[in-house]
């Protein structure tokens, strides 16, 4: 598939839209209130850069597959499909269970999707958007007809609690989609992706790769939690997010005003209000949960978007725009006419 064709998917042989959403947080809250207890932060001044107030953490049992399976129930029962009934399911994660096996593999064993296939996406807080145009790809080619994308999170893993600058950013959680045929004029119009390799170093986990694997001679503690260059993956945030956004939309047809509500990655509210004023749109068409949430990478789009929907925030024929940004550094959008008659 050429670029052209993979930016026009109004061309699809087969029209591409989510039949049903799902998202699923663990129990624990973690507020800023708790952080000051362990971290020398205050609840202004994480609020105040960041916007956040809360995160979840994961239980010590529980593990990324354990939030990505309980996305997908939830998601395929509002689609009304059978886990039965899946050709494939994608899961976007950068905290899988291990190494391997792929943790679609454990998704797909605990919901009995015994038909499907799987594999896992990894491309950071981008890897949500990344992995609804990979399996909108399979559905528009008339290769598959159910199609299930999980971005599922267990960032607290990966997080130095003596550190300030990245402890407080990020939660646990996960979103699922169940992908579909629609009918024509409905479901993905348009979408864009891209990477900027040369700033991958700003955003990193250094060790438990091959590039440091576990034994290596010298490796420190340090290096299995992630690490950031706070002011350029700003910058480079505040730079992508709107602009992705409209990019997806020209390749669809469409421009910023015609947006009904814009969902971009939750990862900081003074991106999210950048994002919004390149955009000039209204800030009731953009929607935000970072304030509860935090961070939580591949989990944050979808299980924005899920809350959306619960909060009646979209309506059939809407016009919507997701939009992810990460490590890579990495950025995906698509825009998406909400709804549509699912077709069989």
């Amino acid at each position: 598939m050429t670029t052209e064709e993979l930016n026009s998917p109004q061309g699809y042989k087969t029209p591409v839209g989510i039949l049903g959403v799902g998202h699923f947080v663990p129990e624990e809250i973690v507020t800023n209130a708790d952080l000051t207890k362990f971290v020398d932060t205050s609840d202004e001044w994480i609020v105040s850069r960041t916007g956040i107030r809360a995160r979840r953490r994961a239980a010590p049992h529980q593990a990324t597959s354990d939030l990505a399976v309980e996305a997908g129930r939830r998601a395929l029962q509002a689609a009304g499909t059978r886990a039965e009934d899946l050709d494939l399911i994608i899961v976007a994660t950068m905290t899988p269970d291990c190494p391997m096996p792929a943790t679609s593999t454990m998704v797909q064993h605990q919901l009995g999707a015994t038909r499907a296939g799987g594999f896992d996406l990894n491309i950071a807080c981008s890897g949500f958007v990344y992995a609804l145009i990979t399996g909108a790809q399979f559905v528009a080619s008339g290769t598959f007809r159910r199609v299930l994308v999980i971005g599922a999170d267990c960032m607290t893993r990966l997080m130095n609690w003596k550190d300030r600058s990245t402890c407080v950013l990020f939660g646990d959680g996960a979103g699922a989609v169940v992908l579909g045929p629609v009918e024509p004029g409905y479901g993905i119009v348009g979408i864009h992706a891209g990477v900027n390799g040369a700033g991958g170093p700003s955003l990193t986990v250094n060790a438990g790769g091959s590039r440091m694997p576990s034994w290596s001679e010298g490796v420190d503690s340090s290096d299995y939690y992630l690490q950031m260059e706070g002011p350029e993956v700003f910058r480079f945030a505040v730079s992508v997010m709107g602009e992705a956004a409209i990019k997806a939309l020209e390749n669809g047809g469409f421009t910023p005003d015609q947006v009904s509500l814009f969902i971009p990655h939750q990862a900081n509210a003074r991106i999210i209000e950048a994002s919004r004023k390149r955009l000039n749109l209204p800030h009731e068409r953009v929607f935000s949960n970072v304030e509860h949430y935090g961070n939580t990478s591949c989990g944050s789009v979808p299980l924005a978007l899920s809350e959306a929907l619960e909060q009646g925030r979209i309506q059939d024929g809407d016009l919507i725009a997701l939009v992810g940004f990460g490590g890579g550094l990495s950025w995906a959008s698509a825009a998406i006419r909400w709804g549509g008659k699912k077709e069989s």
